[in-house]
């Protein structure tokens, strides 16, 4: 195999090197409540994680489960990322489908799964209410944070370590 074609095609293997090494630095470095790991150690393209809600939030203390799905031109492309767990926030879907700019048309290789955790975490904390998946969610959050935190208890599902 010549240099170049090595380059420009991503491998399998390099993937399952990549998430290996991503496995490995959040086991070292762990972030406060985030996590993720492989669902079965004989498929590294499928992750499950999870995500604890941010102090001062209407998620505080909640906890979330989200699936990762490592295309195999990943890292260049991104993963398909959605909540499993039931969410109700304005750029999170009934179905779980997540709108977040780094997902999507923002993604670049240097992203791994930490950074995306981090994101998503953060998202919980400060909605993009300007591009909603949720638009009762959007409006909520801004006018009735009281009525927020109630559909979002309504939605919510302790998990099940």
């Amino acid at each position: 195999m010549d240099s170049s074609s090595k380059m420009n095609v991503p491998e399998g293997h390099s993937v399952v090197k990549r998430l290996q090494s991503e496995l490995v630095q959040l086991m070292m470095s762990p972030s406060p409540g985030l996590s993720a790991f492989p669902e079965d150690e004989d498929d590294l393209t499928k992750w499950c994680g999870v995500i604890t809600g941010p102090d001062g939030t209407p998620y505080e203390g909640l906890r979330f489960k989200i699936a990762l799905e490592f295309p195999q031109t990943y890292p260049y492309t991104a993963p398909k990322v959605t909540f499993v767990s039931p969410m109700w926030h304005p750029n999170v879907d009934m179905s779980g489908n997540i709108c977040l700019d780094i997902l999507k048309d923002q993604w670049t290789a240097v992203y791994n799964v930490q950074t995306i955790l981090l994101s998503l975490q953060s998202l919980l904390e400060e909605p993009n209410n300007s591009s909603p998946l949720n638009a009762v969610a959007a409006e909520l959050w801004d006018t009735d944070m009281k009525e927020y935190k109630k559909k979002l208890m309504a939605r919510y599902e302790e998990i099940d370590e």
